[in-house]
Protein backbone atom coordinates (compact mmCIF):
# COMPACT_ATOMS: atom_id res chain seq x y z
CA UNK A 1 0.00 0.00 0.00
CA UNK A 2 1.09 3.28 -1.03
CA UNK A 3 1.72 5.69 2.08
CA UNK A 4 1.57 9.21 1.27
CA UNK A 5 3.91 11.90 3.08
CA UNK A 6 2.28 14.73 5.20
CA UNK A 7 4.06 17.42 7.37
CA UNK A 8 2.81 17.36 10.61
CA UNK A 9 3.17 20.77 12.85
CA UNK A 10 5.02 23.19 12.45
CA UNK A 11 8.54 23.69 11.26
CA UNK A 12 11.15 24.42 14.29
CA UNK A 13 13.94 26.08 13.00
CA UNK A 14 17.15 24.77 14.52
CA UNK A 15 19.71 26.72 13.15
CA UNK A 16 20.64 29.87 11.67
CA UNK A 17 24.37 30.67 10.93
CA UNK A 18 26.18 33.05 13.28
CA UNK A 19 28.42 35.88 11.92
CA UNK A 20 31.65 34.72 10.34
CA UNK A 21 35.28 35.92 8.64
CA UNK A 22 34.35 35.12 4.98
CA UNK A 23 37.70 32.68 4.32
CA UNK A 24 38.00 34.37 0.29
CA UNK A 25 39.00 34.28 -2.20
CA UNK A 26 37.41 37.54 -3.46
CA UNK A 27 34.16 36.89 -5.52
CA UNK A 28 31.75 39.29 -6.58
CA UNK A 29 30.63 41.95 -3.68
CA UNK A 30 33.08 39.39 -0.96
CA UNK A 31 36.04 40.53 0.24
CA UNK A 32 38.08 37.91 2.30
CA UNK A 33 38.66 38.57 5.89
CA UNK A 34 36.22 40.71 6.13
CA UNK A 35 33.07 39.97 9.11
CA UNK A 36 29.89 39.04 7.32
CA UNK A 37 27.51 39.09 10.14
CA UNK A 38 24.60 37.67 8.00
CA UNK A 39 24.85 34.22 6.51
CA UNK A 40 22.71 32.07 4.28
CA UNK A 41 22.55 28.40 4.14
CA UNK A 42 20.87 26.05 1.70
CA UNK A 43 21.44 22.41 0.86
CA UNK A 44 22.19 20.57 3.94
CA UNK A 45 22.62 16.96 5.27
CA UNK A 46 22.24 15.84 8.78
CA UNK A 47 24.76 12.76 10.33
CA UNK A 48 25.40 11.18 13.79
CA UNK A 49 29.34 10.76 15.50
CA UNK A 50 30.19 8.02 16.99
CA UNK A 51 28.12 9.27 20.20
CA UNK A 52 25.47 9.64 18.58
CA UNK A 53 25.17 13.57 18.55
CA UNK A 54 23.67 14.99 15.52
CA UNK A 55 25.81 17.11 13.26
CA UNK A 56 24.32 19.91 9.93
CA UNK A 57 26.33 20.30 7.19
CA UNK A 58 25.44 22.47 3.93
CA UNK A 59 26.10 25.06 1.62
CA UNK A 60 26.20 28.99 3.06
CA UNK A 61 27.55 32.11 1.92
CA UNK A 62 27.47 35.84 3.11
CA UNK A 63 24.27 37.47 2.64
CA UNK A 64 24.35 39.29 -0.60
CA UNK A 65 22.88 41.40 -2.86
CA UNK A 66 20.53 40.00 -5.31
CA UNK A 67 22.05 40.21 -8.17
CA UNK A 68 24.97 37.83 -7.16
CA UNK A 69 22.69 35.49 -4.26
CA UNK A 70 24.36 32.27 -4.75
CA UNK A 71 28.11 34.32 -5.02
CA UNK A 72 30.68 32.98 -2.41
CA UNK A 73 29.01 29.35 -2.05
CA UNK A 74 32.55 27.79 -1.34
CA UNK A 75 32.51 26.07 2.23
CA UNK A 76 30.29 23.93 4.11
CA UNK A 77 28.62 24.75 7.61
CA UNK A 78 29.27 22.93 10.37
CA UNK A 79 26.66 22.69 13.02
CA UNK A 80 26.16 20.92 15.87
CA UNK A 81 22.91 20.09 18.37
CA UNK A 82 22.37 20.12 22.03
CA UNK A 83 23.50 16.37 23.08
CA UNK A 84 20.68 13.77 23.38
CA UNK A 85 18.44 12.14 20.81
CA UNK A 86 17.36 14.49 17.95
CA UNK A 87 13.79 14.82 19.88
CA UNK A 88 15.44 16.72 22.92
CA UNK A 89 17.05 18.46 20.22
CA UNK A 90 14.56 20.06 18.39
CA UNK A 91 14.57 23.54 19.69
CA UNK A 92 14.54 26.79 18.28
CA UNK A 93 18.08 28.30 17.43
CA UNK A 94 19.89 25.68 19.89
CA UNK A 95 22.40 24.42 17.40
CA UNK A 96 25.49 25.74 16.73
CA UNK A 97 27.88 26.88 14.80
CA UNK A 98 31.35 25.17 14.44
CA UNK A 99 34.23 26.20 12.30
CA UNK A 100 33.32 25.88 8.22
CA UNK A 101 34.55 22.83 6.70
CA UNK A 102 36.37 22.56 3.26
CA UNK A 103 36.93 26.54 2.04
CA UNK A 104 39.21 26.46 -0.98
CA UNK A 105 42.30 26.89 0.43
CA UNK A 106 41.98 23.25 2.06
CA UNK A 107 41.49 21.92 -1.39
CA UNK A 108 43.67 24.09 -3.31
CA UNK A 109 43.30 21.55 -6.22
CA UNK A 110 39.74 21.70 -6.96
CA UNK A 111 37.35 24.39 -8.39
CA UNK A 112 36.37 26.62 -6.32
CA UNK A 113 32.40 25.75 -5.80
CA UNK A 114 31.58 23.67 -2.75
CA UNK A 115 27.98 22.78 -2.85
CA UNK A 116 25.41 20.42 -1.23
CA UNK A 117 27.45 17.83 1.11
CA UNK A 118 26.27 14.52 1.91
CA UNK A 119 27.60 12.00 4.50
CA UNK A 120 27.98 8.75 4.66
CA UNK A 121 29.67 6.47 7.49
CA UNK A 122 31.35 3.34 6.10
CA UNK A 123 34.41 1.28 6.76
CA UNK A 124 34.97 3.48 10.31
CA UNK A 125 35.04 6.89 8.34
CA UNK A 126 32.69 9.45 7.16
CA UNK A 127 32.66 10.55 3.30
CA UNK A 128 31.43 13.68 2.04
CA UNK A 129 30.30 13.94 -1.12
CA UNK A 130 29.86 17.53 -2.60
CA UNK A 131 29.68 19.10 -6.05
CA UNK A 132 28.81 20.54 -8.37
CA UNK A 133 30.61 18.79 -11.42
CA UNK A 134 32.86 17.40 -10.87
CA UNK A 135 31.68 15.47 -7.58
CA UNK A 136 34.23 15.23 -5.18
CA UNK A 137 34.53 13.80 -1.59
CA UNK A 138 36.61 13.61 1.65
CA UNK A 139 36.60 11.93 4.31
CA UNK A 140 37.03 12.00 8.23
CA UNK A 141 37.01 9.65 11.47
CA UNK A 142 35.31 12.24 13.50
CA UNK A 143 33.83 14.49 11.79
CA UNK A 144 36.13 17.58 12.56
CA UNK A 145 38.76 17.69 10.66
CA UNK A 146 37.84 16.55 6.36
CA UNK A 147 40.79 15.60 4.45
CA UNK A 148 40.15 16.12 0.64
CA UNK A 149 40.65 13.31 -1.53
CA UNK A 150 39.82 14.32 -4.87
CA UNK A 151 37.42 13.47 -7.93
CA UNK A 152 34.72 10.47 -7.90
CA UNK A 153 36.16 8.10 -10.16
CA UNK A 154 33.20 7.90 -13.09
CA UNK A 155 31.05 10.23 -11.08
CA UNK A 156 27.65 11.08 -13.07
CA UNK A 157 27.69 14.90 -13.64
CA UNK A 158 25.30 16.88 -12.00
CA UNK A 159 24.82 19.02 -8.43
CA UNK A 160 23.00 18.31 -5.69
CA UNK A 161 24.37 14.65 -4.10
CA UNK A 162 22.26 12.18 -2.60
CA UNK A 163 23.15 8.60 -1.54
CA UNK A 164 20.67 5.68 -0.38
CA UNK A 165 22.36 2.65 0.84
CA UNK A 166 19.73 -0.09 -0.81
CA UNK A 167 21.06 -4.16 -0.88
CA UNK A 168 24.14 -3.56 0.20
CA UNK A 169 24.79 -0.81 -2.94
CA UNK A 170 25.32 2.82 -2.85
CA UNK A 171 23.55 4.73 -4.89
CA UNK A 172 24.13 8.01 -5.77
CA UNK A 173 21.60 10.55 -7.23
CA UNK A 174 22.39 14.12 -8.81
CA UNK A 175 20.64 16.46 -10.27
CA UNK A 176 20.95 17.94 -14.28
CA UNK A 177 18.07 19.52 -14.90
CA UNK A 178 15.07 18.75 -15.85
CA UNK A 179 16.60 15.43 -15.44
CA UNK A 180 17.52 13.72 -11.50
CA UNK A 181 20.51 10.93 -12.71
CA UNK A 182 21.49 7.75 -10.77
CA UNK A 183 25.23 5.84 -10.38
CA UNK A 184 25.83 3.13 -8.26
CA UNK A 185 28.68 2.07 -5.70
CA UNK A 186 29.34 -0.83 -3.64
CA UNK A 187 32.91 1.60 -2.13
CA UNK A 188 31.65 4.83 -2.35
CA UNK A 189 34.60 5.91 -4.68
CA UNK A 190 34.04 3.98 -7.96
CA UNK A 191 30.76 4.64 -9.75
CA UNK A 192 29.19 2.57 -12.56
CA UNK A 193 25.59 1.66 -14.02
CA UNK A 194 24.68 5.91 -14.75
CA UNK A 195 21.16 6.34 -15.81
CA UNK A 196 18.20 8.87 -15.97
CA UNK A 197 15.57 8.07 -13.19
CA UNK A 198 13.06 11.46 -13.67
CA UNK A 199 12.72 13.74 -15.84
CA UNK A 200 10.40 16.51 -14.46
CA UNK A 201 8.07 17.85 -16.27
CA UNK A 202 7.47 21.31 -18.26
CA UNK A 203 10.07 24.04 -17.17
CA UNK A 204 10.52 22.89 -13.75
CA UNK A 205 14.51 22.27 -13.16
CA UNK A 206 15.42 19.38 -10.61
CA UNK A 207 16.91 20.35 -7.45
CA UNK A 208 18.06 18.57 -3.94
CA UNK A 209 16.66 14.88 -4.37
CA UNK A 210 16.22 12.85 -1.52
CA UNK A 211 15.37 8.76 -2.19
CA UNK A 212 14.11 6.70 0.58
CA UNK A 213 12.74 3.37 1.17
CA UNK A 214 9.59 3.38 3.08
CA UNK A 215 6.63 0.41 3.52
CA UNK A 216 8.15 -1.64 0.94
CA UNK A 217 8.66 0.91 -1.96
CA UNK A 218 10.30 4.25 -2.86
CA UNK A 219 9.42 7.86 -2.77
CA UNK A 220 11.80 10.01 -4.53
CA UNK A 221 11.50 13.64 -3.44
CA UNK A 222 12.87 16.33 -5.50
CA UNK A 223 12.83 20.65 -5.20
CA UNK A 224 11.56 22.32 -8.03
CA UNK A 225 13.32 25.83 -9.89
CA UNK A 226 10.71 27.62 -12.54
CA UNK A 227 13.48 30.09 -12.95
CA UNK A 228 10.73 32.81 -11.97
CA UNK A 229 11.70 35.40 -9.34
CA UNK A 230 10.71 38.68 -8.94
CA UNK A 231 13.86 39.58 -6.82
CA UNK A 232 11.35 41.53 -4.32
CA UNK A 233 12.57 39.04 -1.48
CA UNK A 234 15.15 36.59 -1.02
CA UNK A 235 13.28 33.70 -0.48
CA UNK A 236 12.16 33.79 -4.02
CA UNK A 237 15.15 32.40 -4.78
CA UNK A 238 14.69 29.37 -2.79
CA UNK A 239 12.06 28.44 -4.08
CA UNK A 240 10.32 25.33 -1.20
CA UNK A 241 7.71 23.01 -3.18
CA UNK A 242 9.26 19.28 -3.35
CA UNK A 243 7.50 16.89 -5.52
CA UNK A 244 7.31 13.47 -4.07
CA UNK A 245 7.19 10.67 -6.60
CA UNK A 246 6.59 6.65 -5.70
CA UNK A 247 8.29 3.63 -7.57
CA UNK A 248 8.51 -0.09 -6.59
CA UNK A 249 12.11 0.31 -8.49
CA UNK A 250 14.93 2.88 -7.08
CA UNK A 251 15.98 3.67 -10.43
CA UNK A 252 12.74 4.23 -12.09
CA UNK A 253 10.70 7.04 -11.76
CA UNK A 254 8.36 9.00 -14.04
CA UNK A 255 6.60 12.49 -13.69
CA UNK A 256 2.99 11.10 -13.45
CA UNK A 257 3.89 9.21 -10.21
CA UNK A 258 3.79 11.96 -8.37
CA UNK A 259 1.86 11.42 -4.84
CA UNK A 260 2.64 14.74 -2.95
CA UNK A 261 3.59 18.11 -3.15
CA UNK A 262 5.31 19.64 0.33
CA UNK A 263 6.25 23.12 1.51
CA UNK A 264 9.97 22.29 1.86
CA UNK A 265 13.59 23.75 0.36
CA UNK A 266 16.01 21.45 -0.32
CA UNK A 267 14.66 18.99 1.78
CA UNK A 268 16.43 16.32 3.67
CA UNK A 269 14.38 13.37 4.49
CA UNK A 270 15.61 11.16 7.38
CA UNK A 271 15.05 8.96 10.27
CA UNK A 272 15.98 9.30 14.23
CA UNK A 273 16.90 7.13 16.93
CA UNK A 274 13.13 5.40 16.99
CA UNK A 275 13.00 5.63 13.52
CA UNK A 276 10.50 8.88 13.15
CA UNK A 277 10.52 10.43 9.67
CA UNK A 278 11.75 14.62 9.47
CA UNK A 279 11.98 16.92 6.65
CA UNK A 280 14.19 19.70 6.64
CA UNK A 281 13.89 23.09 5.26
CA UNK A 282 16.71 25.76 4.42
CA UNK A 283 15.83 29.51 4.13
CA UNK A 284 11.92 28.78 4.03
CA UNK A 285 9.81 29.49 6.49
CA UNK A 286 12.79 31.56 7.71
CA UNK A 287 16.78 32.24 7.48
CA UNK A 288 18.13 28.90 8.19
CA UNK A 289 17.36 25.62 8.89
CA UNK A 290 14.25 24.15 9.92
CA UNK A 291 13.08 20.71 10.94
CA UNK A 292 9.29 18.84 10.95
CA UNK A 293 7.82 16.15 11.81
CA UNK A 294 6.92 13.80 8.59
CA UNK A 295 3.77 11.49 8.45
CA UNK A 296 2.87 9.07 6.48
CA UNK A 297 -1.15 8.31 5.56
Amino acid sequence: MIKIPRIDGEYITVYKPAGDIFPGPDEAELRAGKLYNEWVPNDHCFVTDARGRWHAFGITHPLTGFDNVHAGENQSFHAIAPEGILTAALGEGTWNDLPKVLPPAARPCEIRANHAPYIVRHDDLYYMIYGPTPLRYATSLDLLEWTPRGELSNAPEGRDPNILLWNNTYHLLVCEPPYVRMAVSTDLVHWEGHRSILRMEGNLAAESPTLIRHNGTFYLFVCAWDGIWDKNNIQGAYQHITHVYQSDEPCRFDSNQEIARLNAHASEIFQDEASNWYISSAEWPHRGVSIACLGWE
